[in-house]
């Protein structure tokens, strides 16, 4: 083969770099997420962050710092994914930014790992999935859950048949914390700007509240169910072989946070999927953390638990059929690789950040899908947007296509 055949012939080489070269990226948004993935990445071969971009001061200094010092900095993103010495790009702004960012950055000629819920409404997603193939770039969604071993374990276990067909997903995301209490945060709005933040969403005065618990509120997030359920239901989709819920079935109050937040601090939305007989059931609240984060499982022949620390097979202990209860059908299983009490939200091992970019740098290199492409971010989104409708109309809703 000669160089020119192996240069028409590599989707590596054609992109710009070979294998073993550092892929260069830009941040997007390097506020707490933004942070967080650059820290949980750092040792990941052959990643440069070389760029970042955001809109308050405190964040671009905080980026810069992480990336090294010397990357380039920017409060608009198209003067970021205008370099060409950029590869690829990590987006990690409010929701309602997502697919925009997203779709910019395909137009780009940029790769793109983009944080979860990767839509913000039912609507983006046909568009975000048509960007992401049009431009043939590789998008990774941050359902990091996908790229941790012991999902990836019960995924095997389901999909061998050992605990039977599954007709029901139980998911919990309970957490006791103090989000919903006005103080006074510091925040100069000389350092921010919030014309940028706003953009595609409705025109209002500028609030530091808001702008740093934006989950919160309808313009920005989507409350518990794109926040945290949007993990959890990923996973039943995943392994499960599901696209989107049929209906949804959704209750919420505000207990806690009442006169502050607009979406609510304590939720249940039940999820049905006709066609596969199965109901996912989801309860999330930050008034208490009993059952913290954990999604189960419950097959005929037996369960499976899963949190971000471990994994753990329960058999049936008490199958009943014709008046005769049958024996387990196999032995208790687990996979333990957190340390700390079951449900907790984060581990120190394994690092599922870390593992899901370095699925993305894979993909990338290579130009093949990554474990979490934009058809599913879109699917476990609308779940979520589907618990939201449901809330919101005091009605069920109903997929319509």
């Amino acid at each position: 083969m000669t160089r020119q055949d192996f240069l028409l012939l590599s989707p590596a080489a054609a992109f710009g770099y070979p294998a073993n070269e550092t892929v260069r990226v830009g941040v997007i948004g390097a506020g707490g997420r933004g942070q967080h993935l650059m820290r949980n990445s750092e040792g990941v071969a052959g990643l440069k962050y070389a760029a970042v971009c955001d809109i308050w001061d405190a964040n671009l200094e905080k980026g810069k710092q992480l990336a090294g010092g010397d990357a380039f900095t920017t409060k608009d993103y198209r003067a970021l994914l205008a370099r060409k010495d950029l590869d690829a790009v990590l987006i990690a702004t409010p929701d309602h930014l997502h697919v925009p960012l997203t779709v910019a950055a395909c137009e780009a000629g940029k790769d793109v790992y983009v944080e979860k819920p990767l839509t913000h409404s039912l609507e983006e997603g046909a568009p975000v999935i048509a960007a992401q193939n049009r431009y043939k770039r590789v998008v990774q969604v941050g359902m990091q859950q996908r790229s941790m071993p012991q999902y990836r374990r019960a995924k095997e276990i389901v999909e061998s048949g050992k605990i039977g067909p599954v007709h029901k997903v139980r998911m919990t995301w309970n957490r006791n914390a103090d989000r919903a209490t006005r103080r006074p945060l510091g925040v100069d709005p000389r350092t921010v700007e919030w014309g940028r933040f706003l953009e595609g969403a409705r025109k209002q005065e500028f609030d530091e509240y808001k702008f740093r618990n934006w989950r919160w509120f309808w313009d920005f997030g989507g409350g518990i169910f794109t926040d945290l359920m949007v993990h959890q239901v990923d996973i039943a989709h995943w392994i499960l072989g599901l696209d989107h819920p049929a209906e949804a079935h959704s209750i919420g109050d505000n207990i806690d946070a009442a006169e502050v937040w607009e979406t609510p601090d304590t939720v249940q939305t039940l999820l049905r999927y006709p066609e596969k007989r199965l109901q996912a059931h989801f309860e999330g609240t930050f008034v208490s953390s009993w059952n913290g984060e954990m999604i189960e499982f419950m097959g005929h022949d037996g369960t499976i638990y899963l949190d971000r620390g471990r994994m753990e097979l329960y058999p049936d202990p008490r199958r009943i059929f014709g008046g005769r209860v049958d024996k387990p059908k196999f032995e208790y299983e687990e996979m333990v690789i957190g340390n700390g009490p079951k449900g907790a939200d984060f581990y120190e091992k394994p690092n599922g950040e870390k593992l899901h970019i370095e699925d993305w740098l894979r993909a990338v290199r290579s130009r093949s899908k990554p474990v979490a492409p934009a058809e599913a971010g879109v699917s476990s989104a609308s779940a979520a947007h589907m618990a939201n409708l449901a809330l919101r109309s005091g009605q069920k809703a109903v997929w319509k296509g």
